[in-house]
Formats: structure tokens, C-alpha cells, sequence
């Protein structure tokens, strides 16, 4: 079935509102305000959004300007997640509010008039415009994790979760490219309980090799944001447990993740 931009795109309009109900009403101390991620604060989680959304939004109208900005920041070493964040540091909280929302509109305003099909280039591989919008709801629910975890506040997870697990499934190979290993050709069969009660499955049913257990904890382990023994989730045979130890559903390099027990 083809994807509906104008229904992904809705997705994303509600993962953003709420992101942005959480951080609207924060003070200075609240903006400085350490996350899990090393040396991120709340501010840099949105400043990182905000910045990779004018990337994409580039990304999908004019891929020679991308490519050209690409081009210098390899030039200038500055493409590394710490390296960028560190560029709007200067920002008072109130301005990069104002940039993150207007960036945010503008990315969806875009992406509901592509072919959902259409190719759009990227830091990895180009990705199709459907894809490119999915993985911004994934960022703007790992990184609103982040920020919930800095704050204190326990999110109620939605069924807005499927497009995160999709990526995480899609990006198995990915996760063994990032570590420099060869991806097995062992099929694995995810089946995961979402929250409304449904079950979400990807992948053969006669597969011996297994993911199982709640769809939020998968989609905390392949986003990084907990550690595989915090979760519930149920690992059966060597390809699924190898995936696993090692899974992310972002580009770029792996990050060193959350140690065991950190939220408890």
C-alpha cells in the first residue's frame, strides 16, 4: 500500500506538538539542563533537530545545494553530532524555539507535496521521501526522549511508535555496517505489542531467530535511548542477539548508548 504523505505527515505534526509541550514553558535552568546524551543539554537536542530539518528540507528541494553543504562541512570536519550542536550554542533558548517551530512547519509543508517515492539524498544512502520523513518523527521522538529523561517526565507512548520500529527493523543491516561487521542473511521475525493493543510483525513467521515484547522498548534499544537488559523484550537465537546488541535506526556512527540500570 502506498504511503500517505499527508497521513506521515500528520504523524509527525503530532510527535512535534508533543516534543514541543514539554519544552514551551522551560526557564533558562531548564533549557541548560543536562540530558542523557554526554554533554547535550535540552537545548542542543532541539537545535540538533531544528538543524538537520533545514537539511532535509534542503535535502528534498534542491539536492545540488545539499550536496554542496555536504561537500564543505567534510571539508571543514564538521559533521559530527557535537560538532554541529556546538554552532548554536549561542542561541538564547527563545530564538532556537522559534527556529526549531518555523523549521518544522516549512519541513512539513515541503514533504506533503513530494511523491512519496521520489529519491532524496542524505548522509548515507539516498532514501525515498516517504523514508526521510519517518526518520524525522524517529528523531524527533528519540531526541524528545532525551529531553523527557532530562526533565522528568515519563511520556505515554502512541501508536505513532510503528514508524520508529519500522525503521528500527529496516536498518538491521545498517546497524552491522555502522560496527564494521557483516550483516547475516539469518532472517528474523519482529512481533512486537503496540499500544493500542494491535501486534505489529515484520520479518517470516517461521523464523528461528526472534525479537519479541513490548513495541516502546524495541524502539528505546534500536534508538539507543536504553540499554537491551532495562527492557522487556525477548531475544531468541544468535543473529536476533547479535542484531540487537548493536542496533540503531539512525545514520552516522554509533553512539556509546545507555549503560545498564541507568533509569532505574
Amino acid at each position: 500500500m502506498p504511503v500517505d504523505m499527508n497521513t506521515l505527515a500528520d504523524d509527525v505534526a503530532a510527535e512535534t506538538t508533543a516534543l514541543r509541550l514539554m519544552i514551551a514553558g522551560l526557564d533558562e535552568s531548564g533549557w541548560r539542563q543536562d540530558t542523557p546524551a554526554l554533554g547535550w543539554t535540552v537545548a542542543d537536542q532541539v537545535g540538533h533537530l531544528a538543524h538537520f530539518d533545514d537539511a532535509a528540507i534542503t535535502a528534498a528541494t534542491d539536492p545540488e545545494e545539499f550536496a554542496a553543504d555536504l561537500e564543505r562541512a567534510l571539508a571543514d570536519g564538521a559533521t559530527s553530532p557535537d560538532a554541529i550542536v556546538d554552532q548554536y550554542r549561542v542561541l538564547p533558548p527563545a530564538e532556537l524555539l522559534v527556529w526549531f517551530d518555523e523549521s518544522r512547519a516549512r519541513l512539513l509543508e515541503v514533504f506533503r507535496s513530494l511523491d512519496p517515492s521520489i529519491r532524496v539524498p542524505w548522509f548515507g544512502p539516498p532514501m525515498s521521501a516517504a523514508s526521510a520523513l519517518t526518520a524525522r518523527l524517529m528523531e524527533t521522538w528519540a531526541h524528545g526522549q532525551d529531553i523527557a529523561d532530562a526533565l522528568g517526565v515519563v511520556r505515554q507512548p502512541t501508536d505513532r511508535l510503528r514508524h520508529v520500529a519500522h525503521i528500527g527493523v529496516g536498518a538491521r543491516a545498517f546497524s552491522f555496517a555502522a560496527h564494521g561487521r557483516p550483516a547475516p542473511d539469518t532472517p528474523v521475525q519482529v512481533e512486537l505489542s503496540a499500544p493500542s493493543g494491535e501486534t505489529w510483525t515484520w520479518g517470516p513467521a517461521d523464523a528461528g531467530d526472534r525479537v519479541s515484547g513490548p513495541a516502546l522498548d524495541f524502539c528505546l534499544v534500536v534508538t539507543q535511548r536504553r540499554h537491551l537488559d532495562d527492557t522487556a523484550l525477548r531475544i531468541e537465537g544468535p543473529a536476533a542477539t547479535e542484531w540487537m546488541s548493536i542496533a540503531q535506526a539512525f545514520a552516522g556512527p554509533s553512539g556509546p548508548g545507555r549503560r545498564p540500570g541507568q533509569f532505574a
